[in-house]
């Protein structure tokens, strides 16, 4: 049995709107993945899971006021409901529940579900709830065994893995293993054998060994006390003790490894997983977790989630988390995330998005970290290389759009695969996720052609074939929130060769090609620095009299080597990013040139009017137009 759709109504942040639900969310067997930005309603589905379903650990789960929900400035709702559906029910699982159960017959078939109706409602200042089966409006109280039966087991997400692993009366440990089928339901057991054994050595040894005289002490002084000739039998006795009380006396660790709270915290996770695997009764198979990653080093959290992959995606067992974790984002079969988004849950299933099944193969290999912060993006941005990733986000800082301020994320897909990336937000029924995606591209137009025999090349601006390809790949890569945003010429860097930044863009090269051929050293000085300077202004003056293209050209090929192709393009990338901050910083006297390349210009005052400037000239540039409406619509710009 396996918990298969949730519905959510005025619970929290999940407003229902002419009765339908504000949150409608599927789940999978084996792992499913909560992920998303914060206050997206991760935790409210973990908690609105609990309310219906309660947990192992025996925790006090009540409505608040809080979970009602409440309109900006209108008083809360008076009531909000939960309906869950269980599904996939064995022979076994279904005769527990067969008086709730409704049945379906699919061919040979019989398919059972369970329908789980809570609702919470105030009366003054009192909360109500109860839990129903069956029809939404006229069901049945469940309760007993059945009840007890639909329990999750449940992690939170600031774990006290220590206290929760000590023993004490009631405690995690004891609930865990008495759980486990080696303890459950048995009066007797060799566990209490030991113990009465050992009861009677100690009894023994009152009454035998060096202990007798510290009972005949306590005979002694009790004869004071009785009336003359009245016995005295005084006797030590152990207690009746029972198997809970054995178990509570117990506490888990690995003194061994010197724990910490990552050690401590897997301890405690694989301890409460016990219940899933060996559980036998019949009831939910269920783990919610909140913040898998918390308290665990990258390592830690990519064996956890693997260990959780392979050994717990089977029929029988589901998992819930929620997650911030990029890391785990990225490990996690895409098909079994759940996108969270201003309170929406979609899908990332196969059936679900814009993504074939070979896109699922594919980001299942190359879907790392890095790229996995689209899943918690307000914004997204897709470029095909290093050179856009560096130079992009220091023109959204000079457009008034830092990205990390607005909740941009760069994703470089390292190709125009931009398709198996943006597909993801894609949905396949038409709707949208509502995640701005902006694919920025080239339009890849060679502005030359090419003599069959010589090989030579021949200058060829190509405008109209450039305009095509332009319309032809924005066209391409639009689909719902994802939009592209291509080159009007070749390429990224042949544009800004062509732009109002084209003197720059030629100081920059000069200064990348000094960095390549000098790679011991990590800057570049004053001195050649000036050399650089110095080659570009004597080139400009050569190239006197050509067009504006032409240039761009000759700029461009300072950057390739002889089989056309350059490994150029990062290093002017970071080169021409250092002279854009440098142009808008407040340079204090006695500040030399070769502080442009210093880290700590990020620490640099900004001087307002030079970026105002600059801005605008930006803003101005045809050529960079492409550039400046993509991250503007990825900061939630309308276009």
């Amino acid at each position: 049995m396996i918990l298969s759709e949730l519905k959510i109504y005025n619970f929290r942040r999940f407003k229902s709107v002419n009765g339908a639900p504000g949150l409608h969310i599927t789940f999978h067997k084996g792992l499913n993945a909560l992920i998303g930005e914060n206050d997206s309603g991760k935790t409210a589905i973990i908690d609105a899971l609990k309310l219906v379903l309660l947990t192992q650990s025996s925790e006090y789960i009540r409505p608040v006021d809080e979970d009602f929900y409440k309109p900006t400035d209108d008083d809360a709702c008076s009531e909000f409901k939960i309906d869950c559906s269980i599904t996939e029910f064995t022979q076994h699982e279904a005769k527990n529940f067969i008086e709730y159960l409704i049945f379906k017959k699919n061919g040979d078939e019989i398919e059972y579900t369970l329908e789980l109706h809570y609702r919470a409602w105030k009366e003054g200042q009192k909360i109500f709830q109860e839990l129903r089966v069956g029809d939404v409006d006229d069901g049945i109280s469940i309760d007993g065994k059945a009840r007890d039966l639909l329990k999750s087991v449940y992690l939170k997400p600031l774990r006290d893995a220590e206290r929760e692993m000590s023993s004490g009366r009631g405690s995690r440990i004891s609930q865990i293993l008495l759980n486990h089928p080696v303890f459950k339901d048995k009066k007797e057991h060799k566990v209490l054998e030991i113990i009465r054994d050992a009861n009677k050595n100690i009894e023994e040894y009152f009454t035998n060994d060096d202990g007798k005289c510290i009972l005949k002490t306590i005979r002694d002084n009790l004869e004071l006390f009785n009336e003359k000739g009245q016995a005295n039998n005084a006797e030590l006795k152990t207690s009746n003790i029972q198997l809970k009380a054995i178990l509570e006396s117990l506490s888990l660790s690995a003194p061994e490894l010197n724990p910490g709270l990552g050690e401590l915290n897997l301890l405690f996770i694989a301890a409460e997983l016990l219940l899933l695997k060996d559980d036998n009764d019949g009831g939910m198979k269920l783990a919610l977790i909140e913040e898998l990653e918390a308290h665990l080093h990258p390592q830690a959290q990519l064996r956890l989630i693997s260990y959780l992959q392979n050994e717990y995606n089977e029929n029988d067992v589901q998992i819930i988390i929620s997650t911030h974790s990029p890391i785990l984002a990225s490990k996690i079969n895409l098909k079994n995330l759940i996108l969270m988004k201003d309170g929406n849950g979609y899908d990332l299933a196969e059936e679900m998005t814009g993504l074939q099944k070979g896109d699922y193969l594919f980001l299942q290999r190359f879907l790392d970290s890095t790229k996995s912060n689209l899943f918690f993006a307000k914004g997204i941005i897709m470029v095909e290389g290093d050179a856009e990733n560096i130079l992009i986000p220091v023109i959204a800082d000079i457009l008034g759009y830092p990205l990390e301020k607005y909740g941009v994320s760069i994703v470089n897909v390292g190709s125009t695969a931009f398709l198996r990336y943006s597909g993801i937000m894609v949905r396949k029924d038409g709707s949208t996720i509502g995640i701005p995606v902006s694919v920025i591209t080239d339009c890849d137009v060679q502005p030359y052609d090419v003599a069959p025999l010589t090989k030579d090349r021949k200058f060829n601006e190509k405008t109209a074939e450039s305009a095509q390809a332009e319309k032809e790949k924005n066209e391409k890569y639009t689909n719902g929130s994802v939009h592209g945003f291509t080159s009007p010429r070749w390429t990224l860097e042949y544009c800004v060769a062509m732009s109002s930044l084209s003197e720059d863009f030629h100081k920059a090269v000069h200064y990348g090609k000094k960095i390549l051929n000098a790679r011991e050293y990590i800057s570049l000085t004053d001195e050649k620095i000036t050399e650089a300077n110095q080659a570009a202004e004597e080139e400009s003056r050569q190239w006197q009299g050509l067009s504006q293209a032409e240039n761009a050209y000759k700029i461009y090929n300072l950057m390739l080597n002889e089989d056309g192709k350059s490994s150029l393009k990062a290093i002017v990338a970071q080169c021409l990013a250092s002279i854009l901050r440098w142009k808008i910083s407040v340079i204090s006297d006695g500040l030399v040139q070769e502080k442009m390349f210093d880290l700590d210009l990020y620490g640099l005052k900004t001087d307002e009017q030079k970026k105002a400037e600059l801005k605008a000239k930006l803003e101005r540039d045809q050529f960079l137009s492409y550039i400046v409406n993509a991250i503007k619509y990825a900061a939630g710009e309308v276009l």
